[in-house]
């Protein structure tokens, strides 16, 4: 039986998927301020197999990836999960659907970077998404104006709240996150791993 992390009905959990190829400090720094300012009781690192918009020759080996992440959430309200890799899951609507039906009494928010906003539209299914699950948007570099103007904004702009408040909000729902920028990305590590000799 696939398992969801332990956790207790009505909790609020921040969910905070991605491909961490590599994890890397700007990732914590986001599940930090997540944590603090939408006032969850964890955060769950959902470590992605592969992303489907992504090259998966330039998606590192698994096992790396989540071991890396791992050593970088060390933090009693941080939980890095393979759940996506259990179910198989090729994109985060059907993640999604397998949380909702193993824990129906908790309260998940979505977390992600303006930038993965920017382009949410692009993702599989994302209306659905949008009508799942509250999403808190936090601030990237060069991405916050673009965000804010994206299809699925536009679409939803009606549905912003408070960010204190959303995880007590029924989807669809989002708030933006202002928060001190950092310039670290996965891709330029991985840039800079390949051009060092």
């Amino acid at each position: 039986m696939k398992k969801l992390p332990p956790h207790g009905d009505y909790q609020r959990i921040g969910l905070f998927g991605g491909s961490f190829n590599p994890a890397h400090v700007g990732h914590r720094q986001v599940a930090l301020y997540a944590l603090k300012h939408l006032r969850l009781d964890f955060v769950w690192w959902l470590v992605s197999p592969q992303n489907p918009l992504k090259d998966p020759s330039q998606t590192s080996d698994y096992a790396t990836r989540f071991a890396a992440a791992k050593i970088l959430a060390k933090h009693p309200k941080f939980v890095v999960s393979d759940f996506e890799k259990q179910i198989g899951s090729r994109n985060t609507a059907q993640t999604l659907r397998a949380i909702k039906q193993r824990s129906r009494q908790a309260k998940f928010v979505w977390i992600m970077g303006a930038d993965s906003l920017a382009h949410l539209h692009h993702w599989h299914h994302w209306n659905e998404i949008v009508e799942t699950i509250g999403l808190a948007v936090l601030a990237r570099p060069g991405y916050s104006i673009r965000a804010l103007g994206s299809k699925s904004v536009l679409r939803y702009r009606d549905k912003r709240k408070p960010v204190g408040v959303l995880a007590n909000k029924p989807p669809p729902a989002w708030t933006f996150i202002s928060m001190p920028l950092r310039n670290e990305s996965s891709t330029a590590i991985r840039n800079h791993r390949m051009a060092v000799p």
